[in-house]
């Protein structure tokens, strides 16, 4: 039953999150945490879906219109080296579930937050100097690499915050942002000595179909404010069980 309902808990959280520009990290997360996975298991296995799922939501997001080359370039030059820096350092057990699950609540309180906000009558984005997006792309790198995400559920607040773009444009430039960081994520976990753990064939093909529906929903069709919603939930609970867990050492 076990073998079962991971690949398609992993599926849902794929096509929630992709919906949105996502790749799903943080839920892939939640879902590995609760079934008990070791951490250092979660934190590779995690980077590895988030690329497959990467890829499909910047391939759907970008032939739908929505990406801005101009806005992504000057976020992933700086964003890519320093993720592969924090894929290289290793956190003692209690620091990662603790810093992961900071990273969830976060997560869900934005979500929340965007979720009940209500629409504006009309958008006004504002150009953001380069060297700002440089900054906050090595930032949002390094701790991508440190916690096994992708460094969206960052990103896309951030940007929204800013007024960078609309939220359609937004989550096209999260996606290509989130699986070039995973990628080198993973470079630096690799090259740190460690061996990336075997993912079933019906963890990948899950995350995939998932990812394919969610993000053609995302691009071409539906709002997700609803799928926000639930997932917020899903990542409070799981975000307060490893942030305890954590502080607990």
């Amino acid at each position: 039953m076990f073998s079962l309902l991971l690949p398609l808990a992993l599926a849902l959280v794929a096509c929630l999150y992709a919906a949105v520009g996502h790749a799903g990290a943080t839920g892939y997360i939640a879902v590995m945490g609760l079934a008990g996975l070791d951490p250092q298991t979660i934190r590779p296995t995690a980077l590895v879906l988030n690329v497959i799922v990467g890829a499909v939501a910047t391939a759907q997001f970008a032939r739908a219109g929505h990406l801005r080359h101009q806005l992504l370039l000057p976020l992933t030059v700086t964003s890519v080296p320093a993720a592969a820096i924090g894929g290289w350092l290793q956190l003692p057990t209690s620091a990662f579930e603790g810093l992961v699950g900071a990273v969830l609540l976060f997560s869900a309180a934005q979500i929340f937050r965007q979720s009940v906000a209500r629409k504006q009558a009309t958008f006004s984005s504002r150009a953001l100097p380069a060297p700002a997006l440089a900054l906050l792309g090595s930032l949002l790198g390094l701790l991508s690499g440190l916690t096994g995400v992708g460094g969206g559920v960052f990103l896309t607040p951030a940007l929204l915050a800013l007024n960078a773009a609309p939220v359609k444009q937004v989550a096209a430039v999260s996606a290509p942002f989130i699986l070039v960081n995973s990628l080198a994520g993973l470079a630096g976990w690799s090259t740190a000595g460690n061996v990336l753990p075997a993912i079933g064939l019906p963890l990948i093909a899950g995350v995939l179909v998932g990812g394919l529906i969610g993000s053609q929903l995302g691009a071409f069709r539906l709002p997700p404010r609803e799928l926000r919603v639930l997932m917020a939930v899903v990542l409070l609970v799981a975000g307060f069980k490893l942030l305890a867990r954590g502080v607990a050492g």
